[in-house]
């Protein structure tokens, strides 16, 4: 890309090399694509006349431990810049530390929760230490590719949504300071909406810009900067889908007309999401607003998006390109074609483990800890999955969770399903029983929140004391179980495995092979005789699976099958009809237009 002046906001309009230039942008996270659909992926937003790609940088991806960095593969982040470049699309580039995105802990590492002082999002000493650490490995690696380095960035966010936090005046200061202090040189924005837009601000150089369904933001970005450019840094292109509701859908027609607005009061857009893609694992945030009891995200993040979750064209594509094609001067390239699809012959399972015989792949401790403050993973407690809590009991009764269980919790004695503790459920009847026998608690980390004033309070897990006969429990032996590919791949090569002629126990592991003949193909996970639980295929977590939906369907992308023989996992929590089923086509559920 030729070497000019980089992106200005010295007047009403954008500058880019001197030219007047309007960002046509769209948000596709690399993290949420896989790596070798990335080229696929982009190379249609490009077709569609979008100039410039956004992006967040997940944190507690690229941080999973203190101190343990990964930047390779699924999170080579600078090869996802370079390709950009390659392609011929401009960058933004949102850091951070704090994204939100609908992603856990809005991508905020969960080891940081183990300092039970923590402020997040604040100079807290504990937090700005580990942002200083975090940005010393990432901001070194995405300044090469800065415009002013010949390089396709022309555009950095400083934090994100912060005016809808605004815990701490001299936050914002200290993050643009971060990003300045290491060698970022190109324009610095924010994004807030309305209401946030006075407080989420940071003095000098920096530009305003909003986010919204509707093209009403315009005007008031207008007000406030009368001499800058004016730019919906998110516009929504759909929403986001919670367990237990309705697959949320925005009209075409409405979603380009409002595009088709904004762009005629010279603005300039960034749609969110362009590609949405896939909460893979258990990365999935979580939302509650005005109430204390949170819903978790669905696996699928299609976001009713421009391009689908598995890269297909839709009805707002089509729309939208002709809209973006008037603010091109040449043509724009051609569309690229679409990956083929196989629905596959089922899986029968054809051998299971029951929860129980798993847990000698799991760390063990005595004190009834959160999740996070578990001396696991290097003493960087447990971040994501399940954990199981046991004592013993000499009695029946009523066991009540005093709210203490984050998020949901199977009950077990000695084995036997009991009910279930969650947000709404708070009591359990234990029945009867004679001596000692073991209490179980099967406690799910259901997706953190990743929005709202409430970040600080995403510990997980038993929280505090549950009681039996308004008794506390005491003396727990704890299993982490946050089922890593080592630990599934550990578990699929084992010889404990039952044939399924015996009757299995819940929750377990169900094992099956799906055979792949010839070049492996794009498809659809579909569970119909199975509850709720977790795929894993060849060792890669798929995500999570409910049949209370909206979602029934779990995408599989092709990249990760291989040719002949792979390993099929389900972690099933309360019963299977032994089969997994494929389809061509997703099933996100039923539908509702978003409000």
């Amino acid at each position: 890309m030729s070497q000019k002046e980089g992106l200005r906001a010295n007047s009403s309009q954008f500058t880019l090399e001197g030219e007047p230039f309007r960002i046509l942008g769209g948000s596709i996270h690399y993290f949420r694509v896989p790596r070798a659909y990335w080229e696929d992926r982009l190379l249609k937003m490009r077709a569609c006349g979008v100039n410039t790609l956004t992006t967040y940088v997940p944190w507690n991806l690229h941080e999973p431990e203190r101190g343990v960095f990964n930047f390779q593969d699924q999170l080579d982040l600078k090869a996802y810049i370079s390709l950009a470049a390659e392609l011929g699309l401009w960058v933004i580039l949102r850091p951070g530390p704090y994204i939100c995105a609908e992603w856990d802990l809005g991508g905020l590492p969960s080891w940081l929760l183990r300092d039970p002082d923590m402020k997040l999002r604040t100079t807290y000493p504990g937090f700005t230490e580990a942002v200083d650490s975090f940005f010393d490995q990432l901001i070194p690696r995405v300044a090469p590719y800065q415009y002013s380095k010949g390089g396709p960035i022309i555009a950095v966010q400083v934090e994100n949504k912060y005016g809808s936090y605004a815990k701490d005046v001299e936050y914002m200061p200290y993050i643009k300071e971060a990003l300045l202090s290491r060698g970022i040189e190109e324009l610095l924005l924010t994004s807030d909406n309305q209401d946030g837009r006075n407080l989420g601000g940071v003095n000098g150089g920096i530009v305003l810009t909003g986010h919204t369904d509707s093209c009403t933001i315009v005007e008031p970005l207008a007000h406030l900067t009368p001499r800058k450019p004016k730019m919906v840094m998110e516009y929504w292109s759909g929403w986001f889908d919670l367990w237990g509701d309705l697959h949320h859908v925005f009209a075409a027609e409405d979603m380009v007309a409002i595009v088709t607005e904004i762009l005629k009061q010279d603005a300039s857009i960034n749609l969110y999401m362009f590609h949405g893609g896939t909460n893979f694992g258990f990365m999935n945030g979580a939302f509650a607003i005005a109430t204390p009891m949170p819903k978790p995200m669905v696996t699928s993040y299609d976001y009713d998006a421009p391009l689908s979750e598995a890269g297909d064209y839709t009805t707002k594509y089509t729309l939208l390109r002709n809209v973006l094609s008037r603010y091109h001067s040449e043509k724009l390239p051609e569309v690229p074609s679409l990956q083929a699809r196989r629905v596959y012959e089922p899986v029968i399972i054809q051998k299971h483990l029951s929860l129980w015989e798993s847990l000698q792949f799991t760390e063990k401790s005595e004190k009834p800890v959160n999740m996070e403050n578990l001396p696991v993973n290097n003493n960087n407690g447990q971040s994501n999955g399940y954990t199981l809590y046991e004592t013993i009991i000499h009695s029946g009764g009523l066991l009540n969770s005093m709210n203490n269980v984050r998020d949901r919790a199977l009950v077990f004695v000695d084995k036997l399903f009991v009910g279930v503790l969650d947000y709404k459920m708070l009591e359990c009847a234990l029945p009867d029983g004679k001596g000692e026998r073991t209490l179980s608690l099967l406690v799910e980390n259901s997706g953190r929140l990743n929005y709202g004033k409430l970040l600080d309070e995403q510990r997980k897990g038993l929280v505090g004391d549950i009681e039996l006969n308004n008794t506390p429990l005491r003396d727990f032996i704890i299993h982490s179980l946050d089922m890593k590919p080592g630990f599934v791949n550990r578990l699929s090569a084992s010889g404990q495995w039952n044939s399924v002629f015996q009757k299995p126990s819940f929750p377990g592991f169900f094992h099956g092979k799906l055979y792949v003949g010839g070049h492996p193909r794009d498809t659809f996970i579909r569970l119909p005789g199975w509850s709720k639980g977790v795929v894993f295929i060849n060792g890669q977590n798929l995500g999570r699976h409910w049949s209370m939906g909206p979602q029934q369907t779990l995408y599989l992308p092709a990249p990760w099958l291989n040719r002949g023989n792979n390993q099929v996992v389900v972690f099933e929590e309360q019963e299977t009809d032994g089969k997994i089923q494929f389809a061509s086509e997703p099933d996100l559920g039923m539908t509702v237009d978003v409000q």
